[in-house]
């Protein structure tokens, strides 16, 4: 069985980013992936209606676990609080997920919904602070495991060691069950 893998659509090469453009991560594993059928895009601000481009953002206390516990919130630049449309997206990224049976996810580091491992202060100034962006977090909470677009090839080598698992897995239990003489 091939696992389904949450990718951001920005990886894929889809201008999608707050400023119109893409962070595509040219990675042959992400090719072959494509073309095994395994990706499930998104770009959880497009779900909820955010456009392209808009304004960016950016988490303003501490990460994307602080904002869904109602302790932190993502604000644009412009100073418009976007915290709620966050939070519905990280909502739609895991419904997505779910419904085609997702494990994993490869989000965009630094972004305040998908970073996996920094994310951007909120003083608009390019400092970062080490933590998730809302989705990465609302994904993880669920038990979807989230890597960066660094990780790509850690993840390659857990689905390939898992798929060669099941395969072993379903060889053994298909053997006919062997008599045992005394």
């Amino acid at each position: 069985m091939i696992r389904k893998v949450l990718v951001s659509s920005c990886l894929l090469g889809r201008n999608v980013r707050y400023d119109g453009s893409y962070k595509l991560a040219e990675h042959p594993v992400l090719d072959r992936w494509q073309s095994e059928g395994r990706i499930v895009s998104i770009c959880p601000e497009l779900t909820v209606g955010f456009p392209t481009p808009r304004p960016s953002a950016e988490l303003t206390t501490g990460s994307g676990e602080d904002v869904l516990r109602g302790k932190g919130s993502v604000l644009e630049q412009t100073g418009r609080d976007v915290t709620s449309l966050y939070i519905d997206g990280a909502a739609a990224a895991l419904e997505l997920a779910l419904s085609h049976g997702c494990k994993y996810a490869v989000l965009t580091d630094g972004s305040p919904s998908c970073g996996s491992s920094f994310v951007y202060d909120g003083s608009f100034q390019g400092n970062t602070i080490s933590g998730n962006g809302v989705t990465a977090s609302f994904l993880k909470q669920a038990g979807i495991a989230v890597f960066s677009q660094k990780q790509i090839e850690e993840l390659d080598l857990i689905l390939r060691e898992n798929e060669a698992q099941e395969r072993a897995d379903d060889t053994f239990s298909g053997s006919p069950d062997l008599e045992v003489r005394a």
